[in-house]
C-alpha cells in the first residue's frame, strides 16, 4: 500500500473522532464518511507504520446502517459527521465508545454501560451557533464542478475542518433552527449590500468577525452577538435597525469587540445595543440567565435529561450536603438544590460564579453557596472544615478531566455517593481508574446531547467500597 493508491475495503466498526476502521491484511485503515458494513474503494492520503488514513472514493455495497444525509454540505462541513448513519446505530456506537474507554483506557473489566439515551430531536437541537465571517471562502466539490463563478472574498458560515482560514458560505444548516438559517442568510445579504468587509485571517484586517446566535428553547428570547474588530457606533445603529425590521424575533443585540488576531468570539469589550444583553432559558423548574459569553449546555432538552440522570444516580436525600465541583453558572447546583439540604458549587471563573449567584437569587434558591477558586489549591481539609463533609460529590470537569492531585483529594474525602459527569469518556475512565481502590463503578449512563456527531456525555455512578 502506497500513498495515493486506491484500495478496496470492508468497514468493520466506528473508530475515534467519527471515523471508521477497516483492516487490509491486518493493517489498520481509517476512513471518514464510511459506515460499518460498507464495501468501498478509498484513496490513501496518509501512511504510517501502524495505520493509514484514506478518503472515500466509491461505495461498492452500502451498509444497512446507512441513511441519506439531510444537509447538502455534509462531508465538506465538519459540523455533522454522522448524518449518513442511522440514528440507532449512532447511539449503539456511542455506548460502545464509552464501554471501550472504560475497558481499554480505564482497565475496568465488568462495568455496566447502559444503552445511550437518545434525543427526540436529532436536528435543530442546538441553542447556540457560532458562525464565522472570512475573506477566504471554501468552495464545495459541487460548486467547483458547476462551472459557475463565485466571489471567494466573502463567506459567512462554518470553518472547513482543519483550516482556520477557510469558511464554507452556508445557506442552510440543520443544527440550530430554520429561523437561525434565515438570519444567517439575511445578515450575509445585508453585509454584502453595505460592502462591510469580513475579517482576513492572515492580513488581520476587516470589520466582521463572527455572528453568534443564541436561542432559548423554553422562552421566546433570542440573542444576536455580532463580533467585530472594532466599535463603530454608526454601523451598529444601521445593523440594529435592519434586525428590528427583518427579524423582530431578536430580543437583544450585543456587539463584542475582538481586535486581536485570535479567531474567537470573545473580546475585550461588549456593548448591549438593544434589549437586556442576556436571554433566559429553563432547565427543570429553574430559569437561567445566559450572557453572550456564558457557558450553557448547547442542547437544552437533553441537558435536562443529563441532570435528571445525575440526580437519580446521586440518590438525593433531604438532609444531604452536596458538593458540585466545576459548577460553571450553577445550572446543576440549582437543579439539585430543591432535593437536598445544601449544595456547595466550586468554580474557577469568577464571572461564572457571579452568574451562578444571580441565577440562584433569581430563582429564590437559598440553600446554595458558590466558591471561586482553583480546585487544585482550594479543595483541601480546610475547605472541608469550613463547608462541611459532603454526603454526595458531583463533578463535571472540562474535557481534560481531573488533575491527579484532585483525584487523590476526592479519593481521600471518599463520600458515599460520587457522580462523575464527562464529555470525554477517555479522561473519565482514566480518572476513575485512579480511584479504584476506594470506589466501585456501579454503572455508567451515556446521554446523547450531540446527534450526528461522535461526541457523547457520560454519567458514572461510583459507590465507596
Amino acid at each position: 500500500m502506497k500513498k495515493g493508491s486506491i484500495v478496496e475495503l470492508e468497514i468493520e466498526k466506528f473508530a475515534d473522532k467519527g471515523k471508521s476502521l477497516s483492516r487490509l491484511d491486518g493493517y489498520v485503515v481509517f476512513v471518514a464518511g464510511a459506515v460499518p458494513g460498507d464495501k468501498i474503494t478509498a484513496r490513501v492520503f496518509k501512511k504510517r507504520k501502524k495505520f493509514a488514513e484514506a478518503a472515500l472514493v466509491d461505495i461498492l455495497e452500502p451498509s444497512p446502517l446507512r441513511t441519506d444525509p439531510k444537509c447538502k454540505y455534509f462531508l465538506t462541513c465538519g459540523g455533522c459527521k454522522w448524518q449518513h448513519v442511522d440514528y440507532q446505530a449512532q447511539l449503539d456506537a456511542k455506548r460502545q465508545s464509552v464501554q471501550d474507554a472504560f475497558e481499554h483506557h480505564g482497565g475496568f473489566e465488568s462495568v455496566e454501560v447502559l444503552g445511550t439515551i437518545g434525543a427526540e430531536e436529532t436536528y435543530y437541537y442546538r441553542n447556540k451557533m457560532e458562525f464565522s465571517f472570512s475573506a477566504g471562502r471554501w468552495l464545495t466539490p459541487d460548486e467547483i464542478s458547476s462551472g459557475d463563478e463565485f466571489d471567494t472574498s466573502f463567506a459567512l458560515g462554518l470553518h472547513v475542518p482543519g483550516n482556520f482560514a477557510k469558511v464554507l458560505d452556508l445557506t442552510e444548516c440543520h443544527l440550530q433552527s430554520e429561523l437561525s438559517a434565515s438570519i444567517v442568510n439575511g445578515v450575509r445579504a445585508f453585509a454584502l449590500k453595505k460592502d462591510w468587509k469580513p475579517w482576513h485571517p492572515r492580513k488581520h484586517v476587516g470589520y466582521l468577525r463572527h455572528l453568534v446566535i443564541r436561542e432559548a428553547r423554553n422562552t421566546d428570547e433570542l440573542m444576536i452577538n455580532l463580533v467585530t474588530s472594532h466599535y463603530d457606533i454608526d454601523r451598529i445603529k444601521v445593523f440594529s435597525k435592519f434586525l428590528k425590521k427583518e427579524f423582530p424575533q431578536v430580543t437583544t443585540l450585543v456587539n463584542t469587540i475582538n481586535s486581536t488576531p485570535a479567531q474567537t468570539a470573545f473580546g475585550s469589550e461588549m456593548h448591549t445595543v438593544f434589549g437586556d444583553g442576556v436571554i433566559h432559558d429553563r432547565i427543570g423548574d429553574a430559569t437561567f440567565e445566559i450572557a453572550s459569553n456564558a457557558f450553557f449546555q448547547t442542547n437544552t432538552v437533553q441537558a435536562e435529561i443529563l441532570y435528571k440522570v445525575a440526580a437519580e444516580f446521586a440518590e438525593l436525600k433531604p438532609d444531604d450536603l452536596v458538593y458540585d465541583l466545576y459548577s460553571g453558572a450553577g445550572t446543576i447546583t440549582c437543579y439539585l438544590a430543591p432535593h437536598v439540604k445544601h449544595v456547595v458549587g466550586v468554580e474557577l471563573i469568577e464571572e461564572a460564579v457571579q452568574n451562578a449567584r444571580r441565577n440562584a437569587e433569581d430563582n429564590k434558591i437559598e440553600n446554595v453557596s458558590f466558591v471561586t477558586g482553583d480546585m487544585l489549591r482550594l479543595f483541601n481539609s480546610s475547605f472541608i472544615a469550613k463547608h462541611g463533609t459532603p454526603n454526595v460529590l458531583i463533578v463535571d470537569p472540562p474535557r481534560a478531566g481531573l488533575h491527579p492531585k484532585v483525584v487523590a483529594q476526592i479519593a481521600a474525602l471518599a463520600p458515599d455517593r460520587f457522580v462523575y459527569i464527562s464529555c470525554n469518556p477517555l479522561t473519565q475512565a482514566r480518572d476513575l481508574a485512579m480511584m479504584s481502590e476506594v470506589y466501585d463503578v456501579e454503572k455508567v449512563q451515556p446521554v446523547d446531547l450531540f446527534p450526528h456527531t461522535h461526541h457523547i456525555e457520560s454519567v458514572a455512578l461510583l459507590r465507596k467500597k
